[in-house]
């Protein structure tokens, strides 16, 4: 089964409940979300302490940072 048919399958499933059940779905799933993004902020955080501590960084301006990425 397709990862689409499966989602497809609960979105079907979710409509056949009553709206403070699906309201209920939603806050969840949002909930879930943040968690996710909070967990992929700290790693990031932590990845990046990390590198400065071993001097894997680059200091400068704007210019310079554009200068990186396109240069």
């Amino acid at each position: 089964m397709s990862k689409i048919t499966t989602i497809e399958n609960v979105l079907e499933d979710i409509e056949h409940l009553n709206i403070e059940d699906q309201k209920y779905i939603v806050e969840l799933i949002s909930k879930r979300l943040i968690d996710r993004k909070r967990e992929e902020i700290s790693r990031r955080a932590k990845e990046a302490e990390k590198n400065y501590k071993k001097g894997k960084f680059k200091m400068g301006n704007i210019e310079d940072l554009w200068e990186d990425l396109n240069g």
